[in-house]
């Protein structure tokens, strides 16, 4: 039977990564888990960019509001020189 703390951990597998030699050979003199501590930063810039998108969405939609508000009090500019 698994224990609830092992049936909670995210699944891991292997991967190959292309990684600077050098960066990787000073990066083991400040960590023993170089998977560990670059799924860490893999999760982090998930975050960040995932955020990222979130605001840049929202800024969008609050943007597409105010034009919408704007249009229905003072119509559009295209309203005027319509050629149809």
């Amino acid at each position: 039977m698994k224990s609830s703390t092992a049936s909670q951990q995210p699944r891991k597998r292997p991967f190959n990564l292309l990684l600077n030699e050098e960066n990787v050979q000073q990066a083991r003199n400040f960590t023993g888990n170089l998977s560990a501590t670059v799924d860490g930063l893999l999760a982090d810039f998930v975050v960040r960019e995932n955020n990222a998108r979130q605001s840049k969405q929202q800024l969008g939609a609050a943007v597409a509001e105010a034009w919408n508000q704007f249009r229905a009090a003072h119509g559009s500019f295209a309203d005027d020189h319509s050629t149809l």
